[in-house]
């Protein structure tokens, strides 16, 4: 009989290349994965792992059984979740979500709360990660729910053993002093308005610069780049700068700092992704009518109908 463990051991080693990195991932140390996978070895009395400079790569008895492993895995988890479909449905235990930051505090985080009272036996565990390590949590198995976020107006590809449903609709908006001229405008802010102002905005690489680069096209005068968007909203507060920020990365503005919309504002589209075969999990479900119900409330006229993704 093949140990499960030492299993998803070999998959995590294959996907990440080095036995220390798998430990990271699987919360174990390096020498915990090396017996795993030797004592693997010894049950199929075959090599499964060889050197391969400073990592590892599978041979092809190893490969042949990290192909098949989705299967036990996805067999696993329905009998996990027959289960618990016994107890009437209820949602219990752990559940671990895996999301980039924004999403934690615009989302999960306000959802918590109503969450916690209507599933009392339920526990979700929170991990920051950016959209691609959160997809490669879930499909590993280290984590059973991840929100993502579009790059750049692309949704991230998801791998064949992950389903996935629309959640939210994020936009920006320029957030300037409330002594500011165009803050007395009541109309959403068009090109021509945003010319000739200085600004802070995240630093390169980032999607708010991205956003701020077509928003703001040429050769704007970026006086200030800030990861930061607390950090940012101090910048605006101190001068005379304005700043693009998600509505869900958006801390509470405070009575000097006012929001103006934008005539085409950037936006991204943020998605939950589970695997497949824990469709019928009560957990799972649990969360995503919270977040949904959640954002029906916050913008009736914005909410789309879930629906799945892939």
């Amino acid at each position: 009989m093949v140990d499960v463990g030492a299993l998803r051991a070999l998959r995590s080693v294959a996907a990440l290349g080095t036995l220390a990195r798998a430990a990271d991932e699987l919360g174990f140390t390096a020498s915990a994965v090396s017996q795993q996978l030797k004592r693997l070895e010894r049950q199929l009395g075959v090599p499964v792992l060889a050197p391969a400079g400073r990592g590892v790569v599978l041979t092809p008895a190893g490969q042949a059984l990290v192909d098949s492993a989705p299967a036990v895995f996805q067999a696993l988890e329905r009998c996990a979740e027959a289960a618990q479909s016994v107890s009437a449905g209820a949602p219990r235990g752990v559940l671990r979500v895996v999301a980039f930051s924004t999403g934690i505090r615009g989302l999960l985080a306000p959802a918590l709360r109503r969450l916690s009272e209507r599933n009392p036996h339920l526990s979700v565990r929170i991990t920051e990660q950016d959209p691609g390590e959160a997809l490669h949590s879930v499909d590993a198995g280290t984590a059973d729910l991840a929100l993502v976020h579009d790059a750049d107006g692309l949704p991230a590809p998801l791998p064949p053993s992950l389903t996935g449903r629309h959640l939210h609709t994020d936009v920006g908006d320029v957030v300037l002093s409330g002594t500011h001229p165009l803050a007395t405008l009541e109309r959403p802010l068009d090109d021509a308005d945003l010319a000739g102002h200085t600004w802070v905005t995240s630093p390169p690489g980032t999607v708010c610069h991205q956003w701020f680069r077509r928003l703001v096209p040429g050769d704007p005068d970026v006086r200030h780049l800030v990861d930061d968007f607390a950090t940012q909203l101090a910048l605006v507060a101190a001068g005379d700068v304005l700043a693009l920020i998600p509505r869900l990365a958006r801390p509470p503005l405070g009575e000097h700092l006012v929001a103006r919309a934008l005539s085409r504002p950037p936006k991204r589209e943020v998605h939950a992704a589970w695997r497949r075969s824990a469709d019928a999990s009560p957990a799972i479900r649990a969360v995503l009518t919270e977040l949904s119900t959640r954002d029906k409330e916050r913008d009736p006229a914005c909410a789309r109908p879930p629906g799945p993704t892939s």
